[in-house]
This record gives C-alpha cells, sequence and structure tokens, in this order.
C-alpha cells in the first residue's frame, strides 16, 4: 500500500478529533447531570456502566471514516475506560457492543472478530492481575496490552497496512487521547464527588455539633457569655432571661460592666485582661445585678478560646449562680460557731466544777466548826486554778494589743532556754541549740512568741519523767521561711491523738486545761505561720513552727 496523501491525513486527523469531541461530550455528559442528583449509589451501576459503554462504542463507530474498506475509530478508549473502572463484566458488554456496531458497518468480519476475541480476552485476563491498582494505573496497563494485541494482529499476522506505520501510530495516538481524555473527565468528577461528599460529611457533623451545643446552652441553668478582646459580649445565653430576667438583645445593647457590682468590675477587668494576655483559664467570684434591682452571686469559670494566629481571640464565661450555697455556707458557719461555743461552755464548765467542788467542801467543813484543818493553802491553790482558766479563756477571746517589731528568733529561743535553765536542771534535762545562721529576723510580738516557746519547751520537760535532752534546732525553709524544731525525749503522743492537740480543754497532763497549746495555735495563726506535730509513743514529740522571714 502506499503512504496517504497530505490531504487524506489531514482528513483522517480531522475524523479522529470529532470522535475525540463527540467522545468527551458523551463521557462527560452522565457525570455533569449525576451532579445535580444526591450521590446514592446507583442499583446495578456496573451493568448500566457496560450499557452506556456500549452506547458510546456504538456513536463511535458511526463516526468512524473508511479507509481501504476498513472501518477505523477509538471504540476501544471507552472499552478500556470500562475495564479499568468497572471490571471484566462491564468492560465485555461495552466489547460486544462495539464488536456488533463494527460488524454491522462494515466487512472484513474475520480480522474485527479475531481482534475482538483476542482483546477482549487479554484485557480479562490482565485485569485479574492489576485489579487492586488504581482506575488510572489499570488504564494505563491495559492500553500497553491493547497496543501489543494490536500491532501483533493487525499489522502483522493479518497485514493490515503494514506499509502505513504512521497510519496505525496515529490511530493508536488517538485512542490513548481517548483513553486520557476520559480518564481526566472521570477523575476530576470523582475528586469534584469526594469533595462534595466530604463538604457535605463535615457540614452534617458541624451542623449535629452545633445542634447539641446550642441544646444544651438553650437549656442549661447556667450563664454563658463569649467576650472579645474589646471586653464587648458577642454571646448571652437564653439563660440569662431565666436567671437575670434579661432578654439576650436587652443585654447586647448594655456593656456587661453596668450589669456588675462596683466594687468586682476593678477584679473583674483585671482578670479577663490577664487571661487575654497570658492564655490561661481563670476562676472568680462576682455579683450581677438582676432585672428587679437585687444583687446575684456567681461562681464563673473562663476559658481563653485560641484563633489560627495561637492568639486569645475569644473568652467563654461560664458562671453559676451560688447564692444558695453561700446561705448554706453562712448557716453551716453559724451552726460551727454554736457548736464551738457549747463545747467551750461545758469544758468551762467541767474544769471549773472540780475546783468549786473542793472549795465548797471545805467551806461547809468550815461551817459544821471544824477548824483543825489547814486548808488555806489548798484553797489558794483551786482558786489559782479557776483564775489560769479564766485567763486563758480570756486570752482566746479578747482582742489583745499588739505591736509587732522586728526580732531576732535565735536570740529570743536563746533568752527562753536562759529562764527555763534552772528548772530543767533540777529534773536532770538538757538543752542543745543549733542553728545554721546567727540571726533569723521577722516581724512579730516579742511577749507572745516568748509566750509559745516557753509553753512548747514546758510540755516537752514535762513529757520527759527520767531527764534527757531536747533538741533545739532553727533552719531555713523553703519559702522564704524559718523553721524551728523543738524534739524532746519524752513519753510520746499516740498518733490517733495527734490531730485532737490544739482543741480546748483537751490535754494529756492530768491536770492540764489544753488552753495553752489552743493559744499557742493562736499566736502563731496571727503571724502568719503554723505548728505541726510528730510524735510516736516513747519515741518523743517534734514541734515544728513556721515563721515567715523579715525581708
Amino acid at each position: 500500500m502506499n503512504y496517504l496523501s497530505m490531504g487524506g491525513s489531514q482528513l483522517v486527523l480531522f475524523d479522529y478529533i470529532i470522535n475525540l469531541s463527540i467522545f468527551s461530550l458523551l463521557v462527560s455528559t452522565p457525570l455533569v447531570i449525576r451532579s445535580f442528583f444526591n450521590h446514592r449509589p446507583m442499583k446495578h451501576a456496573r451493568l448500566w456502566g457496560g450499557v452506556y459503554g456500549g452506547i458510546i462504542s456504538i456513536i463511535l463507530v458511526m463516526l468512524s471514516f473508511q479507509h481501504q474498506g476498513y472501518s477505523y475509530d477509538i471504540r476501544y478508549a471507552p472499552v478500556i475506560l470500562t475495564f479499568a473502572y468497572l471490571g471484566p463484566v462491564s468492560g465485555l458488554m461495552t466489547g460486544t457492543f462495539a464488536l456488533l456496531a463494527r460488524l454491522s458497518s462494515s466487512g472484513h468480519w474475520t480480522p474485527a472478530i479475531i481482534g475482538w476475541a483476542v482483546i477482549m480476552f487479554g484485557l480479562s485476563v490482565l485485569y485479574l492481575y492489576i485489579k487492586k491498582f488504581t482506575p488510572v494505573k489499570r488504564s494505563m496497563f491495559l492500553f500497553c496490552s491493547y497496543i501489543v494485541i494490536y500491532v501483533i494482529t493487525v499489522p502483522v499476522i493479518f497485514h493490515v497496512f503494514r506499509d502505513e506505520p504512521f497510519f496505525h501510530i496515529t490511530y493508536l495516538l488517538f485512542v490513548l487521547l481517548g483513553v486520557i481524555v476520559g480518564l481526566l473527565l472521570i477523575e476530576a468528577y470523582r475528586k469534584m464527588h469526594r469533595t462534595i461528599s466530604e463538604k457535605k460529611e463535615v457540614e452534617m457533623t458541624l451542623a449535629a455539633s452545633e445542634s447539641k451545643y446550642r441544646l444544651i446552652a438553650e437549656n442549661t441553668s447556667d450563664l454563658i457569655m463569649v467576650m472579645n478582646p474589646d471586653l464587648s459580649i458577642s454571646y448571652f445565653s437564653p439563660s440569662h432571661e431565666m436567671v437575670l430576667g434579661y432578654h439576650g438583645v436587652d443585654l447586647e445593647k448594655v456593656e456587661l460592666f453596668k450589669f456588675i457590682h462596683p466594687d468586682d468590675v476593678c477584679l473583674f477587668k483585671t482578670s479577663v485582661i490577664k487571661m487575654f494576655e497570658n492564655n490561661e483559664s481563670h476562676s472568680m467570684e462576682f455579683r450581677l445585678l438582676h432585672q428587679e434591682g437585687y444583687w446575684i452571686e456567681f461562681e464563673s469559670r473562663c476559658m481563653p478560646v485560641e484563633g489560627e494566629m495561637k492568639n486569645v481571640e475569644h473568652i467563654v464565661i461560664i458562671s453559676r449562680d451560688i447564692s444558695e450555697r453561700k446561705k448554706s455556707e453562712e448557716i453551716l458557719l453559724q451552726s460551727e460557731k454554736l457548736s464551738i461555743v457549747g463545747e467551750l461552755a461545758a469544758g468551762v464548765a467541767h474544769e471549773i466544777r472540780n475546783p468549786l467542788t473542793t472549795i465548797k467542801g471545805f467551806v461547809q467543813l468550815y461551817k459544821s466548826g471544824v477548824d483543825s484543818f489547814d486548808f488555806n493553802e489548798l484553797l489558794l491553790s483551786e482558786l489559782e486554778r479557776i483564775e489560769s482558766i479564766t485567763t486563758g479563756l480570756l486570752s482566746l477571746g479578747k482582742p489583745q494589743a499588739v505591736q509587732p517589731s522586728r526580732l531576732n528568733v535565735w536570740g529570743l529561743i536563746e533568752n527562753t532556754l536562759e529562764l527555763l535553765a534552772p528548772e530543767a536542771l533540777m529534773y536532770d534535762i538538757q538543752f542543745k541549740l543549733k542553728s545554721e545562721a546567727a540571726s533569723y529576723f521577722i516581724t512579730g510580738e516579742k511577749n507572745q512568741l516568748k509566750q509559745v516557746f516557753l509553753n512548747i519547751l514546758k510540755n516537752a520537760m514535762e513529757a520527759m519523767h527520767d531527764g534527757g535532752e531536747i533538741r533545739v534546732s532553727i533552719r531555713n525553709g523553703a519559702k522564704g521561711e524559718c523553721i524551728i524544731s523543738i524534739q524532746d525525749q519524752g513519753c510520746g503522743i499516740p498518733e490517733e491523738l495527734l490531730p485532737r492537740l490544739g482543741e480546748p480543754f483537751y490535754s494529756l497532763k492530768e491536770k492540764g486545761t489544753g488552753l495553752g497549746v489552743m493559744i499557742c495555735h493562736k499566736i502563731i495563726k496571727q503571724h502568719n505561720g503554723s505548728i505541726t506535730y510528730s510524735s510516736k509513743e516513747k519515741e518523743g514529740t517534734l514541734v515544728e513552727i513556721k515563721l515567715p522571714l523579715d525581708k
């Protein structure tokens, strides 16, 4: 055969371009129509896909051009795409439609049927090995196998236009263009479909989430507000109407600070500004004005919300009415006070009744004329006991004039030990004083602190019936404080009784009132310090006093 003339080549190219244009239109039409409907899975999609691919093949065969008695078109482009996307069954259906159309349009049935059979078999077998690949890769593999089968069967076996390689190259090139165009259209549609599906899923998730949070926000009794960096409020929950009596629209028109108690405005503003600057959650209490004119106390949890630039764009404020809780706390506090007063009164009555009974007995003896007993010392002793009890009670209840000054704890303790040294010598007790430094300055009232040290050291001495050592040490604490430790070698205190130390009229001594330890606790608390005990029976007691250093 001779090569095609220039005019014939232009005509063939024109026919191929028409085929490609019609093919593109036929591929894109169902995809565009499908995009207007709900993307639900179609029943028997592979069957209908094979049928539609066959229709496209028939139309492409109708548009084929004749060349020396042979019909040429790009009908195998839809066949390859159907194989790649829908599998061998659909591909065979499309191929069958293409073959029937080809046989009805021109002669040379033998090469057409044999070529079709070899191509269908080759594509079906290859599909089994490449079915795990993506459709795009499958399309490329199937097209490569189609080239091999076409070259072997058409120009080699059947000797069709063996001397016109350009014609075959042009044909295969346009089939490839048809496959590529079809791939681009289908993949574009699939990507659009995935994007739309993902967008709908996100919208549904957001809608469900919004509905859920709206349900919570509209039915909670807590107040929910969203504050902007300019301290304006962009959202008020409907609960404001239920709790405060205001409509959300009314609140949005007025500054929030007009509803906050004047005494709380400064604290509220400062806390909110710090949250915007430091991006930290914060809790606070403030009072809001009810529409009827009275104030309601709220406890609020404020949470900053970050934006895309990691800066705080909003603060969500969730407030809860704590008026009833405050009332309950006041009632509980009042009840606790009454309980303490009752306990104190019972203790006073018990402690004073004993010496009064003794005094009453001696007075009755005196009244009956018995004068042979010298009971003056006993009477004085019992009266002194009553006096010490009343003095201790006055120390607890009466506000004392405190004149704080800068004191050296080391010197104060050293002076206290000197006062107790003669008494300690009588009971065979030695004091061992140890200090990390020569001076520990604090701010406090000298006589009160000396009373504390005297009480604790005397208790330590009274617990050491067989003598021994009392170790007193002073050292620096971790938080700008000094720690005074007093360790004795006495009988010790059972661990279960330690929490009761400091209670009024609770004492481990036979004639103790417990008021001394209670007074020590009160004095140390007034000096912003703390006192702790640790002890075991027969191992002694350790008392630690912590006082803030004067900087």
